[in-house]
């Protein structure tokens, strides 16, 4: 059976992720700074993993003894909003590491361990397109824009060995971090956003996509 590690899993997208090739069979690895009693209720193998902590992230990858067949780096943070101030500066660099640091590590540390055809997938954001900032959410934007850049470097590096990567946004989603307000469900938004991993080759390698495949400009 195909296999997927997807981190942030224990609600919003990476749960919905998680819940969706779970219910289609595929081996699924989910991970979490802690588990949640939707996850908990999953076929799915549970691993906690806070990316946060850059010796947790070190080590992660010797916990994946077979080949996977899909990498979602999902997990983020959007604290904090505020990017003045030494407690908020503090916070920022915390931000920086879960959400651009941590997710390139564990992907170049992946890479030896991903079957052949195998994709990776980072959930990005539009708000860290430089070409379309509007103002605002600064300390996310700049991480969110951090990790396109590593994620872009990545595709490079992968490139040769067959693996296909590339950063998505998956739109604005009503979970915790998009609020109640937003657009589309978190079930509407990965159903999308699989077609659109169904649909992934080489020759896409280091685009950034909307969940309905056209691409935002950088």
């Amino acid at each position: 059976m195909p296999s997927a590690l997807i981190t942030g899993a224990n609600r919003g997208i990476g749960l919905e992720f998680a819940r969706q090739y779970s219910k289609e069979g595929w081996d699924v690895i989910a991970t979490a700074r802690q588990s949640s009693p939707e996850l908990d209720k999953l076929n799915v193998r549970i691993e906690l993993l806070d990316l946060s902590d850059a010796d947790a992230v070190a080590l992660f990858p010797s916990k994946v003894e077979t080949p996977l067949d899909l990498f979602i780096a999902n997990a983020g943070t959007n604290h904090p909003m505020d990017p003045d101030g030494p407690g908020n500066a503090r916070d920022w660099q915390g931000m920086m590491m879960v959400n651009a640091i941590a997710p390139y590590q564990l992907g170049k540390a992946l890479l030896a361990r991903m079957a052949d055809g195998g994709k990776m997938v980072a959930i990005s954001s539009g708000l860290g397109s430089i070409a379309e900032n509007s103002g605002g959410w600064l300390p996310y934007r700049t991480s969110k824009a951090a990790l396109n850049m590593a994620w872009t470097t990545l595709a490079l590096e992968a490139k040769p060995l067959g693996v296909a990567i590339a950063l998505f946004s998956p739109g604005w989603v009503k979970t915790r971090m998009g609020g109640s307000g937003a657009e589309i469900t978190s079930e509407e938004s990965v159903t999308g956003m699989r077609a659109l991993i169904d649909r992934l080759t080489i020759r896409d390698t280091g685009k950034f996509l909307r969940r309905n495949g056209s691409e935002i400009p950088w």
